[in-house]
């Protein structure tokens, strides 16, 4: 999807086996939330969880050809898709809605999306003025002028852009630069000599070529045109940090003016170029993220021809269009990015890429539709409660901490208890007031949006932070946690089944949405986010001493995942999963102590022949239950700071001396780890 402007785990069993998972010999209540069909009674819980749990699902619920994955995530998002399908397809019917409304804005998009015979009608005509004007393009200046432009409607060559909450001071925001400006998913893919690097390599550069002969360009220049654009972005990447650098936030802060950025990049007129963007001149200085990366371009202003910064820059449009203009075009674009790169065998329907689009532009407007019909107001007020608990047990915890100086949990316990929830959805909705969408012209439409959602983000710069904004539309299935405005945030979307369900025991819904409460609270104290204060501010607030144990305590976790095998010699990277692994194991931790206060965790009663406790780590498992393409795998392992499901799973649990006595693990079992390299943190 493109860029949108606006931009981130028994006594009573050991050695007998798992008989005690044939229900015909308990009397214990009938539960939901658990389906036993889903175990895999073949493999062993005390070696392989992930297997045990959903073995059965896994074989029964092959990748279907339009996606990459498939798991309970995917299918929760599909079914939103179906569910967002009927509301945007209810709004187009709607002829007479008003101007600026939900239905008007969304029922006009959804309308001139669908509508491929006028799409198709159009060809190129959309782009072809932008094009004309790159290729009269006669200096260095109208290349950066260009560069403006494109990045003010959505695309993002040579650096990527946007506006936010100074690190250091969260109550401002101010003008951020990034590194960017790539084409490939990682800087790894321009770099790595490995095989499947260098066969990346060569398809992009036939994916660029097949794309520019598309648009009309000859053979031998689409060719030549391909490795140009190659060219560029591959010294582009080699200025650019690892994805494991960047995990650092102290690294990636260097507060600078506009006369300090002019001296890094004499060839451009930053002022100039920001004005182009549409920032408003209320800043006295921006934040850098890579000051590297930015002296690259410089070095690469001055090295290629204006000739080559026109070829890269009209890529870039082709890039931005792949899916606005002819089918054509956005067929050479999914075998490249779907096919080549993930594994994918279809593309999804077109109302399902559709939604994604309306989700992105107008998810405001879409997201109040979803709520008013798909999310019970109980479900956020049970889940606030669930918040409730889990902070109160995460209090606690930090107070029992033997690693932790008194004066640093003192601050700890300021963070956790500034934490901002939010649930559901907003409670200020998005007012689109000056978005003009039509029925007829959806590359218009897109451009639109896309500029309006600038203009919106850009007119923060200088004003007081608005604190009740999402970063994440209310269907959306996921989390966050966002380290600047210290807040959790989990969308209507995530609150369903199988995460929460109103109708299962305390058990699924603590393994559940519970473990996911627990790792967003987590990421406020995991190696990026206890970087940052109660008011969000990156400092240094931890002593010396307890910065060290926490390092200590972290490459247990580090090493732990760096030897997790996923596909022949391709590991884990634990440096770059470390804050989600954290998250994991400390988001669970928390959530079973947070169920062992419940009713159900303090007694020993039976469902299904589990007991509470077992069924409470089978509620946290079966939320990962998925398959995943070879090809995607390979990808993640790149770009993904999670782990795969498998060892979100396993690794997670092997720390947890409560799941060993849940399942009876000893030091026999492939999950067992000694004592001394268990990791404990939160």
């Amino acid at each position: 999807m493109k860029k949108v402007l606006f931009l981130v785990s028994i006594a009573a069993i050991a050695g007998t086996g798992l008989g005690i998972y044939s229900c015909s010999n308990s009397s214990a209540t009938k539960g939901v939330g658990i389906d036993v069909a889903n175990f895999d009674s073949t493999v062993s819980p005390r070696s392989d969880f992930f297997g045990f749990a959903n073995g059965g699902w896994i074989k029964s619920h092959p990748i279907p050809d339009d996606q990459v994955r498939w798991g309970t995530f995917n299918i929760l998002r599909d079914n939103n898709k179906k569910n967002l399908r009927d509301l945007a397809e209810a709004a187009a019917s709607k002829k007479d809605a008003a101007q600026g409304s939900p239905d008007q804005l969304v029922g006009d998009f959804w309308n001139s999306a669908m509508d491929t015979v006028a799409i198709e009608k159009a060809g190129y005509s959309p782009i072809a003025p932008e094009m004309e004007a790159i290729t009269t393009i006669k200096d260095l200046k109208g290349v950066l002028v260009t560069v403006s432009r494109m990045q003010a409607y959505g695309a993002s060559p040579m650096f990527s852009f946007y506006p936010g909450q100074d690190p250091m001071n969260s109550e401002v925001v101010v003008p951020q630069i990034y590194q960017g400006g790539l084409s490939l998913p990682d800087r790894d893919y321009y770099i790595k000599d490995d095989a499947r690097s260098k066969m990346i390599r060569e398809e992009f550069v036939g994916h660029v070529t097949a794309m520019f002969k598309i648009y009309g360009v000859d053979e031998k220049t689409a060719s030549a045109y391909a490795k140009t654009v190659l060219r560029i972005e591959t010294e582009l990447a080699k200025g650019s940090m690892t994805r494991v650098e960047m995990r650092d936030p102290f690294k990636t802060y260097n507060k600078v003016s506009i006369a300090g950025l002019d001296s890094l990049t004499p060839s451009l007129k930053w002022l100039d170029m920001l004005d182009g963007m549409g920032v408003p001149k209320r800043y006295d200085y921006l934040v850098l993220g890579q000051p590297e990366f930015i002296k690259t371009l410089e070095k690469q202003l001055k090295s290629n021809s204006i000739d080559d910064w026109k070829v890269y820059l009209k890529w870039n449009l082709l890039h931005y269009a792949d899916n606005l203009t002819t089918n054509e075009l956005e067929m050479e674009s999914f075998r490249f990015y779907s096919q080549i790169l993930n594994g994918q065998k279809q593309i999804q329907p077109r109302w399902k890429r559709v939604i994604d689009m309306a989700d992105n532009m107008l998810g405001d407007a879409l997201g109040q539709m979803y709520v008013a019909k798909f999310f019970p107001p109980d479900a956020k007020k049970k889940a606030d409660e669930l918040v409730t608990n889990l902070m109160a047990v995460y209090d606690e915890r930090i107070k029992r901490l033997d690693w932790m100086t008194e004066d640093t949990k003192v601050k700890a316990l300021d963070k956790l208890h500034s934490i901002m929830r939010k649930i559901g959805y907003p409670d200020n909705w998005k007012d689109y007031k000056g978005m003009t969408i039509t029925r007829d012209n959806y590359f218009q439409n897109v451009v639109n949006a896309s500029v309006w959602m600038n203009n919106f983000q850009m007119n923060k710069i200088g004003q007081p932070v608005d604190r009740t904004e999402w970063g994440m539309t209310p269907p959306t299935v996921n989390a966050y946690y966002n380290p600047s405005m210290n807040e959790i945030v989990f969308p209507a979307g995530i609150l369903q089944p199988p995460f929460f369900n109103a109708q299962a025991d305390d058990a699924v819904n603590y393994g559940g949405i519970g473990a996911v409460i627990g790792h967003e609270m987590t990421h406020g104290f995991d190696d990026e986010g206890r970087n940052f204060d109660a008011k969000g501010n990156l400092s240094k607030w931890w002593s010396s001493e307890d910065s060290a144990k926490f390092a200590a305590k972290t490459k247990l976790i580090v090493d732990q995942f760096n030897g997790f095998v996923v596909l022949d010699s391709l590991h884990v990277n634990g440096a770059l999963t470390l804050g989600e692994n954290i998250a994991d194991l400390g988001g669970l931790s928390i959530a079973y102590e947070a169920f062992k206060r419940t009713e159900q965790g303090k007694s020993n009663k039976m469902i299904d022949g589990m007991t509470a406790d077992q069924r409470f780590f089978l509620g946290f498992a079966t939320i990962w239950a998925g398959n995943i393409r070879p090809e995607a795998a390979a990808q993640r392992l790149i770009t993904d700071p999670h782990s795969p499901a498998e060892y979100r799973v396993n690794g997670t649990l092997s720390n947890m001396e409560e799941f060993y006595k849940a399942f009876g693990v000893n030091s026999s079992d492939l999950l067992y780890r000694p004592d001394s390299l268990r990791a404990k943190i939160w």
